[in-house]
């Protein structure tokens, strides 16, 4: 099923709809307007000396796509690749139009989050880095992380997806 398809199911705003997803056993959310689309896990070409948590890249219509494997970025325990993994791609990291894919365990849904139901984030001391943290959307159950993709990575780890992502096509 397309994002497109998920997202014209909802009578909700673009700005309030987020795409909500397992990791690790934890319900994450990100903005709809950061996915371009969503794909089931395929072969991944490993790449060479690039960090740990860069699973590989993707052969998406001819382009090559970093793929990020987010469990492994935040130190979450890890998970196998099953029917139910999906990549998401993402776009527009640091205002510069960068498409990866970011590996979760299963797609959930697209939900309306309104700005009134969204936490800031938590304080957690001065060593403890939240920028990546949009805010907390509240739920009956707790809460939602919402993710700020253009956060995730550091300067230099886009550095190596955006040269990644520069290349033109994939060796299989």
């Amino acid at each position: 099923m397309s994002l497109e398809e998920i997202v014209n199911d909802l009578a909700v705003t673009e700005q309030d709809q987020h795409l909500t997803f397992d990791l690790s056993e934890e319900e994450l959310a990100v903005p709809v307007m950061n996915i371009r689309e969503i794909i089931r896990y395929g072969k991944l070409t490993k790449m060479p000396m690039v960090p740990n948590f860069i699973e590989g890249v993707i052969n998406l219509r001819g382009n090559v796509v970093p793929v990020i494997n987010l469990a492994e970025k935040f130190a979450l325990k890890g998970h196998d690749s099953d029917k139910r993994t999906c990549i998401i791609m993402e776009v527009d990291i640091e205002d510069e139009s960068v498409v990866m894919g970011i590996v979760v365990d299963k797609v959930l849904q697209v939900i309306e989050i309104p700005d009134a139901d969204i936490e800031p984030t938590p304080t957690l001391g001065a060593k403890i880095q939240t920028n990546f943290i949009k805010g907390m959307a509240r739920t009956e159950d707790g809460f939602i992380i919402i993710l700020d993709i253009s956060q995730v990575l550091s300067a230099d780890e886009i550095a190596i997806v955006t040269d990644m992502h520069n290349n033109k096509a994939v060796e299989e």
